[in-house]
């Protein structure tokens, strides 16, 4: 990964933003396919949960094949309605904030492939500011937080892509698995295992060892370092709460973690059963 950061100030000359200014552009190459790149722009649902340091909330209210809009609320601010269009053919697309704190912005991002792997990503920033010094400073400010977001969006495409290149299915005719001795068992929780090809997590539960997926079934996220809370364990990509024991996603029911294998006790040992 590389990227600058320019400050290009000046007006716009196009009429339907003429009241717009450059304040700036950011620039890096971000090492994951085009198709990831585009997959993650029109994905709206992530913004509030991978990047909950920036926003607390994002409501959906339109989308189609053009992008999207939503109602999106940075942390300790308000909502701001934004939209986002693309145009895939020409590799970029626009942000537009219609209503709210900065009301007529539009931040513009190129794609440009770079090899089958990475893509260089121009972002420029069109703000509604007139003030050069005013400008500069949030030019700044947006190209600090575009790059904690790339940051963020480039560590989760990197995750998918891995995790699209292994199989998808559990061999659930593989023998048991033995874990260890209860008590040594107990004392290394959490415990990750492999069986029949799919990684699970053991955890406690109302003092009963259950195992679960590792691996959110919507888009492959990691829940290997998941809290278990009220029994359940939440995505850190989209917020998909699983219930640890049945799997099932009470938001999304056509959605559900992997079968676990059941977990028995003989002997003291602690043995991982596929049904």
């Amino acid at each position: 990964m590389s990227f600058t950061v320019s400050h290009e100030h000046g007006s716009l000359g196009m009429t339907d933003t003429a009241t717009l200014h450059l304040a700036g552009t950011y620039r890096r190459r971000v090492a994951a396919s085009l198709a990831r790149i585009w997959e993650n722009v029109f994905d709206w649902e992530h913004l509030a949960h991978l990047h909950d340091g920036s926003f607390a909330d994002c409501v959906l209210l339109d989308r189609g094949s053009w992008g999207w809009r939503v109602a999106l609320t940075p942390m300790g601010g308000t909502a701001r309605e934004i939209e986002m269009r693309a145009d895939r053919a020409m590799g970029r697309y626009t942000s537009t904030t219609l209503d709210g704190v900065g009301t007529g912005s539009k931040i513009r991002v190129t794609l440009t492939p770079h090899g089958a792997g990475s893509v260089d990503v121009l972002v420029a920033f069109h703000l509604p500011e007139a003030n050069p010094g005013r400008l500069a400073a949030l030019g700044e400010a947006y190209a600090a937080a575009y790059a904690r977001l790339w940051d963020e969006d480039e560590a989760m495409m990197q995750a998918r892509e891995r995790m699209l290149a292994r199989p998808n299915r559990i061999d659930r005719t593989a023998p048991p698995l033995d874990l260890g001795d209860e008590h040594l068992v107990r004392a290394a929780l959490p415990l990750f295992f492999e069986l029949g090809g799919a990684i699970f997590r053991l955890v406690r539960l109302n003092g009963n060892l259950v195992a679960h997926a590792a691996i959110c079934p919507h888009w492959l996220g990691p829940l290997d370092t998941a809290p278990v809370i009220d029994g359940a364990i939440r995505c850190p990509w989209h917020g998909y709460r699983f219930d640890v024991v049945s799997g099932r996603c009470a938001a999304h029911p056509e959605v559900r973690l992997a079968a676990a294998p059941s977990i028995r006790i003989d002997d003291g040992r602690v043995i991982a059963r596929l049904c």
